[in-house]
């Protein structure tokens, strides 16, 4: 098995082995400062939209250093001295973006914290290209961190130390242009392709040098950002990352009154409409394919830059995503297959998986991704069954590879996935969609369909499995299970009927109805939460793995009952 898979897969095997060969033998990389012309100076220091909080400057002052979930107690000595506590903790620290919260402390204290930091960092780091400091994503951060943040490193400093500052940048440059190729593909290459264009206009640099890199991004917006403006992984969250350095760069270039490259302005009018088709009711995006909790004000802090305005798309054609949304209710659901293998270590295997929310609730979820990287709990957190979806015999549709070259892809997924949208003239929106991701295992497709009413009140759903064609069906004694996981803030109990009511904290109630068989409200783990993985609860419904099963359910809102009048 292990030797079919390799042959499958040998493509990937190779252009990894060649991608990281490349980075390895990238010129200057033994004896970087021989190669490295410095520029004589900063021309802008690009803007950080990213939220900041000057009590973490405070922290940092005290020699404690809270990233990536994680708290470094240093004790007078410099983190970058240190070994982190996690993987994510030693990226984040080297990746500078903490920079904004020292300079929203507008502090001299911070100022000069910054400086010493990054002066260790040239001291420790700057001539010795290997490990997470070197990191093309890690670079990348850090070299737009720096640009963005330099009137705060370079504030009171020394000519000197500003000599080493812009000669430690000049060889990031150098760096980046060097692996870029070669850099893994998706939101990494596309980030170190924001950096150097960033890079091009920060320095002294070329109409020509300035002209390359924009085509290079330009090259790497028209590949992966699709026609409705989501990206290739299939990851609601990319589009809000990228977008976070994508905004300044837009800017800069017109500040400076260059033109900006072609697909630019243009991609990131799509990226805003991927966006607001995610968002949920209350402001937070979809957990589908890697997205993970993030802070509802950093999805606000780029939304503010939108200025299309406009209604988000009820479907998503290139993502193969269907949205239904009534009144204040809404769905959204995964009827796509999965990204490219080589962009798949992050997604899940949660086809036809679909999330609800109304008011200011979520009411149905997927686990969704860590915050922070845990590597059983992300593991757990793609199988299908921490989807809101049905899973055969707890059999995820797509398989996770345990290839420690090429990392946890999902490979042997649906290969044809087919959906049809069945809104009517009535208001009633809705979609009927199939996928064959246990056909080659079980014989068997799964069906499902999802309705909305015009009045946003019901929500209608049929799971159904069919025979993949002529093939016979497996192994008729297992069970299929459809599960619907409870977001941790909603409250599961049961009417007088037994049914299962779903209550919010503002006090909206759902019931969950289905006749047969009768769901049964189990214990949950919701892994997408800031905090960490959180207690919550699941509604299951267990039917026989035979074709031509069905099971019909229906969420109906019950009237919102508020004890407080003014609430």
């Amino acid at each position: 098995m292990a030797a079919a898979l390799y042959w499958q897969y040998y493509p990937l095997y190779l252009r990894e082995s060649l991608r990281r060969l490349s980075r390895r033998a990238s010129p200057g990389r033994l004896v970087p400062f021989r190669f490295t012309s410095a520029p004589d100076r900063l021309i802008v220091a690009p803007t950080d939209l990213r939220i900041a909080d000057p009590y973490i400057a405070e922290e940092f002052h005290l020699g404690r250093f809270p990233l990536a979930g994680r708290i470094l107690v240093c004790e007078g000595v410099s983190p970058f001295e240190l070994d982190g506590p996690t993987p994510g903790f030693d990226a984040a620290l080297h990746g500078f973006r903490w920079l904004r919260h020292l300079r929203a402390a507008d502090s001299d204290a911070a100022f000069q914290d910054a400086r010493l930091l990054t002066e260790d960092w040239i001291s420790l780091f700057g001539r010795r290209q290997s490990g997470v400091a070197w990191d093309p994503d890690v670079t990348a951060q850090r070299l737009i961190a720096w640009l963005s943040h330099s009137p705060i490193i370079l504030k009171n400093m020394d000519r000197a130390f500003y000599k080493r500052f812009i000669k430690s940048i000049a060889l990031q440059i150098r760096y980046l242009r060097r692996i870029a190729g070669g850099a893994p593909d998706g939101e990494v290459r596309f980030r170190v392709r924001i950096a150097l264009a960033m890079a091009s206009l920060a320095t002294p640099a070329s109409a020509t040098r300035i002209k390359s890199a924009a085509r290079a991004l330009d090259n790497e917006i028209a590949r992966q950002i699709l026609p409705d403006g989501g990206h290739i992984s299939r990851n609601p969250h990319a589009s809000l990352a990228l977008l976070a350095d994508l905004l300044p760069l837009r800017q800069t270039y017109l500040n400076l009154g260059h033109t900006p490259p072609s697909k630019l302005v243009t991609s990131i009018d799509r990226m805003f409409q991927a966006l607001r088709f995610f968002r949920h009711t209350e402001g937070t995006l979809a957990l589908f394919n890697g997205a993970r909790a993030l802070p509802a004000d950093r999805l606000l802090s780029v939304l503010r830059y939108d200025e299309t305005a406009g209604q988000p798309l009820r479907h998503a054609p290139q993502l193969k995503y269907q949205r239904l949304s009534n009144s204040d209710t809404i769905v959204i659901a995964d009827t796509g297959s999965l990204p490219p293998v080589e962009l798949s270590t992050e997604a899940g295997a949660g086809c036809l998986s679909f999330e609800m929310s109304s008011g200011r609730n979520r009411f149905i979820v997927n686990a969704g991704a860590p915050a922070y990287y845990h590597a059983e709990y992300s593991r757990l957190s793609r199988t299908t069954a921490a989807h809101s979806t049905l899973t055969i015999g707890d059999n995820s549709s797509a398989t996770m590879s345990t290839s420690t070259f090429l990392g946890p892809m999902m490979i042997n997924g649906p290969k044809v996935v087919e959906y049809d949208r069945t809104d009517d003239s009535s208001g009633r929106q809705g979609f009927v969609a199939r996928h064959d991701g246990y056909a080659k295992t079980f014989g068997l497709i799964h069906e499902r369909s999802i309705q909305l009413s015009a009045d946003g009140n019901i929500i209608s759903g049929r799971d159904r499995l069919l025979a993949a064609g002529k093939q016979a069906p497996g192994d008729t004694d297992l069970s299929a299970t459809v599960r619907f996981h409870i977001h941790p803030s909603i409250e599961v109990t049961r009417d007088p009927k037994n049914n299962v009511v779903l209550k919010a904290p503002d006090g909206e109630y759902w019931t969950f109805f289905c006749p047969n068989p009768a769901p049964v409200v189990e214990d949950d783990v919701f892994f997408a939460d800031l905090v960490g993985p959180r207690r919550s609860e699941q509604i299951a419904l267990t039917i026989p793995a035979r074709a031509d099963v069905a099971v019909g359910w229906t969420l109906v809102r019950t009237p919102v009952r508020r004890e407080d009048p003014d609430g």
